[in-house]
């Protein structure tokens, strides 16, 4: 199944990775490792995750303290987040309103 990532999530993926390579030579692509490892096990198991508001999921990362918030959609896997899960939980309620 197709996996598409809104632009915010996008962002905040490529300012986790470059974060994490600021703190430790490689550590940023180790999080994006991990990260394209959770988009897989949510390609694979999309209803696989509790859900927190409605339809829409949290797939904890293991090793860094992120989770890709998605939304299982009957064509796509939409990721509305890779939220930092100790910072303003549910910020990102809003972004599915006009999809963006």
């Amino acid at each position: 199944m197709k996996l598409r990532l809104l632009d915010p999530a996008a962002q905040e993926l490529d300012e986790a990775i470059t974060y994490y390579n600021a703190q430790a030579g490689g550590l940023g692509d180790a999080f994006l490792l991990e990260t394209l490892r959770a988009f897989g096990l949510i390609r694979q198991y999309p209803q696989g995750w509790h859900p927190v508001d409605g339809e829409i999921r949290r797939c904890r990362l293991s090793r860094f303290p992120y989770g890709v918030i998605y939304s299982p959609e009957p064509d796509e896997i939409l990721v509305i987040a890779i939220a930092h899960l100790h910072r303003r939980p549910a910020y990102w309620t809003g972004r599915l309103i006009g999809d963006g």
